[in-house]
């Protein structure tokens, strides 16, 4: 734990970390709640499925200009407007409530502005955690951005229910202030985020230049083919997981018991994440990950009970804090600082792309094959991805982070 301590002690890090906690809490609830309304308002569940779209088609497509810009302009400045911009649209959302004027098409915008907002907020965040940290305590400060999203997916689900039943504008509320909690607390980050002078910007020139270089690094070009097909698989699982426990007429308390022991795990996988970083190599970690989920979907097949999923999901989301962390830090390790708002973005946007995707695959394998041969399918597709990464000696290779700077492989790369 002495690495947390360090890591708490560096202010402007941590200043940071407890506003975006608190403002991914509000965000969760805030998503969470969306169906819900969007339902209530339309009577639709097209419509409500529309309005959660709405903010991811705003994120995805707001990653990659938002990378140029991080890499461009003041990161702070940049945080707290996308901040400022949360306040205002879920401030809107709770006047219209509370007036009884809440309308589908006012919810969708807001969802797509803030979908917006949170693609702008990232790569800047990423840049300027690699600005404040120190690269010894980088894998300590992903593992806390791990612990961060799992934190908000704990709490998130069952506060926006509780909130919701207050009145449909209350999670709203929330999640203004949420955001007004991260703006001051960004106002109070002390390091200059103003990126190093360079060229005047050239928005093509830059995104290009971005996409250029981490597709020539051979580890950075593996994850562009890897990440995107475990987020895919992992979410596809999931669903199957929770679609066969619906279609058994498993409680709904059960369920919610899934899922709570989930965000635990990942929790605690997050606590323990350095630790497992620093006393394995991270290529190996990284393979580790990949090949132990096979193991835990079997049971999954064979035994459609909520302890059975439960345990499996959980030991899953245990690890995969560890490595995600992991492979952030490294990656960030061997980008030059004025490319991580790109770079950043790049990884983001493919490893998201694929994720609306993940209940079309599982609806098709569920209907298609039944339940255990779904799952079963999955863990075939699961193991050929898997063998991305293992295939990869730019993976394989990689070591401990005490070895990383001996050890960093990218090569100088022309601006």
């Amino acid at each position: 734990m002495s690495s947390f301590r360090h890591l708490a002690r560096n202010h402007d890090f941590t200043v940071l970390w407890l506003g975006q906690t608190i403002s991914d809490l509000g965000s969760r609830v805030s998503t969470f709640v969306y169906p819900l309304l969007g339902y209530a308002l339309t009577h639709s569940a097209v419509w409500a499925a529309s309005v959660e779209a709405a903010y991811l088609l705003g994120l995805v497509g707001m990653l990659l200009p938002a990378g140029v810009l991080a890499d461009r302009f003041d990161r702070r400045r940049i945080m707290r407007v996308s901040s400022a911009l949360g306040v205002v649209l879920y401030a809107s959302l709770v006047v219209a409530g509370a007036l009884g004027a809440l309308t589908i098409g006012h919810l969708l915008a807001v969802a797509l502005v803030t979908g917006v907002a949170a693609g702008l907020f990232s790569p800047a965040e990423m840049s300027a955690i690699a600005t404040v940290v120190e690269a010894d305590d980088m894998p300590t400060a992903m593992s806390q951005q791990q612990a961060r999203q799992h934190v908000a997916g704990l709490l998130g689900a069952p506060l926006g229910g509780l909130l919701f039943g207050l009145s449909r504008w209350v999670p709203f509320l929330f999640d203004a202030v949420s955001y007004a909690v991260a703006w001051v607390s960004l106002g109070r980050i002390r390091t200059d985020l103003t990126p190093a002078p360079g060229p005047a910007p050239r928005p093509l020139r830059d995104l290009s230049e971005g996409g250029r270089f981490t597709w020539s690094q051979p580890y950075l070009r593996v994850l562009l083919m890897w990440s995107p097909l475990v987020n895919l698989t992992m979410n596809a699982l999931f669903f199957i997981a929770i679609l066969r426990l619906v279609q058994a007429g498993t409680a709904p308390t059960a369920i919610a018991v899934v899922e709570v022991v989930g965000g635990i795990c990942g929790v605690v996988g997050a606590a323990i994440a350095p630790w497992l970083i620093a006393r394995l190599p991270t290529g190996r970690l990284t393979l580790t990950v990949a090949w132990t989920m096979l193991p835990l979907m079997l049971p999954m097949a064979f035994w459609n009970t909520p302890l059975v999923i439960a345990a499996a999901l959980g030991v899953i989301l245990l690890l995969n804090p560890a490595g995600n962390a992991g492979t952030s830090s490294y990656r960030m390790a061997i980008t030059p600082p004025p490319l991580i708002g790109r770079v950043q973005s790049a990884m983001q946007f493919t490893s998201m792309m694929p994720m609306p995707l993940a209940p079309v695959l599982a609806g098709v394998l569920l209907g298609w094959l039944g339940g255990r041969d779904a799952i079963l399918a999955l863990v075939a597709i699961t193991a050929l991805v898997a063998l991305i990464p293992t295939l990869s000696r730019s993976v394989r290779s990689v070591p401990r982070p005490s070895e990383w700077r001996s050890a960093e492989a990218a090569e100088p790369f022309p601006a």
